[in-house]
């Protein structure tokens, strides 16, 4: 298990690019399930998850050739639908959240797919209802066995047809709309999710012949098609590590110039920052985040403390409210933060207030945050990331922190963020890998 050692209350100086999105990443790799023609992706994020992915779709057969750091070619002409049933498969996909992203190119294409329990964050029950009860409505059959813990999923032929989806699930969607690109008819999906990584998804599928239309909005329809071709896609910029580079600059009273990327991408999350006293400035192609000595928490209009809270897009994305959370504890004022879709993600703030943050935890999904106004920085900890986004949050704590700090399982920001403390050592972090 790695561990990072940070010497904290360092400033940052000069720009940093942002990855390619590791949500998006996951389920285009997926996506070239889909036909026997060459897809090329660019900008796919140098991260464990995505790693572990595409290692899984080369054991399947898929051929991969790397042509650059982050540019790859797939083709998966010849795919052994059978490698699902294997105990290799079993062990890998179980331990990767991203494995149920296969559900949905291998129904459509064999008609057959296998998934197992997936693993990923521990951050609370995230179902995958939404996911099985869409391609049910398609025609597809599951079947649980309980000695594996695994679905088998058999459906040779699919066809479209109108959902309502209980919730507005990303995967869930993602899945659906590849199960569906094959299937005889129109499928409609209401209550679909709008997150730019869907629309990305659909962009790619379109350019390969699907016929799909309404992504960007709750209603989506699909028209099936006999085949697709391949194409070449671009991954775009990660928000949320856009997200949490402002966070860095904020927390760490930085200067710094994010590149090649957009204030309109992050949606509601500039607005975020805002409530917190802190300003996004778009510089041509790039975001600039001056230096803040201090910043000052909004209130509601009638002066009651402010709720800064998750929903789907164009809502707040859940993957920021932790960042959100520690830039908190150095603002003027107070917060209440209301992580409403998983109950387990707030849990870490127990190490915040060790290291000196007033947080009180309400429940699994609330966290009131007092602002300490930078009248004291954060005292440095030893401490574990319990997952991706918490432990960049808790990264960024050590880095504002006054002497040295330990975080341990680093593993799990690397499953989200690209070689981290190599880049922001470029730009005058003090962070070193050890163990």
């Amino acid at each position: 298990m790695a561990s990072f050692k940070i010497t904290g209350n360092t400033q940052l100086h000069g720009e940093l690019t942002p990855q390619g999105a590791k949500n998006e990443a996951l389920q285009i790799v997926c996506a070239t399930l889909l036909t026997d023609k060459e897809v090329i992706i660019k900008n796919i994020p140098n991260i464990l998850d995505v790693n572990n992915l595409i290692k899984l779709l080369e054991s399947l057969g898929v051929e991969v050739t790397r042509l650059t750091e982050s540019n790859y070619k797939f083709k998966a002409d010849k795919i052994n639908p059978e490698y699902l049933l294997t105990d290799e498969f079993l062990n890998s996909g179980g331990k990767l959240r991203g494995s149920v992203m296969l559900l949905g190119p291998m129904l459509a294409r064999f008609g057959f797919a296998i998934i197992p329990a997936p693993g990923g964050d521990k951050i609370g029950r995230r179902r995958l209802d939404t996911h099985f009860e869409g391609i049910r409505r398609l025609g597809a059959e599951f079947n649980f066995d309980p000695e594996k813990g695994i679905y088998k999923v058999e459906g040779k032929k699919l066809h479209g047809t109108y959902m309502t989806l209980e919730e507005a699930s990303v995967t869930g969607t993602a899945n659906i709309i590849m199960a569906s690109v094959f299937a005889k008819g129109r499928t409609v999906i209401y209550n679909a999710a709008c997150e730019p990584y869907i629309q990305q998804l659909c962009r790619m599928l379109n350019n390969m012949g699907a016929k799909i239309e309404g992504f960007g909005t709750n209603l989506i329809k699909i028209d099936g098609v006999s085949s697709l071709n391949g194409c070449t896609h671009t991954i775009m910029a990660d928000m949320i590590e856009i997200g949490s580079f402002i966070g860095m600059a904020a927390m760490t009273k930085s200067k710094l110039l994010i590149k090649n990327c957009r204030v309109s991408d992050l949606g509601m999350m500039s607005l975020a920052y805002k409530k917190l006293g802190i300003e996004i400035f778009q510089k041509g192609g790039d975001i600039l985040i001056p230096r803040y000595e201090k910043y000052k928490i909004d209130s509601f209009i009638d002066g009651s403390i402010l709720t800064i809270a998750d929903a789907p897009w164009p809502g707040l994305t859940p993957d920021i409210l932790s960042v959100l959370l520690v830039v908190a504890t150095q603002a003027k004022g107070s917060v209440l933060i209301h992580q409403k879709m998983f109950e387990s993600r707030l849990f870490y703030v127990d190490k915040l207030i060790d290291m000196g943050a007033k947080i009180i935890l309400c429940d699994p999904h609330r966290a009131t945050v007092i602002g300490l106004n930078r009248e004291m920085n954060l005292r440095a900890s030893t401490m574990t990331s319990p997952d991706i986004r918490a432990g960049i949050s808790l990264l960024i704590a050590a880095m504002s922190a006054d002497g040295t700090s330990i975080i341990h399982n680093v593993e799990q920001i690397d499953r989200g963020y690209e070689q981290i403390e190599t880049r922001l050592n470029t730009i005058g972090a003090k962070i070193e890998r050890i163990g």
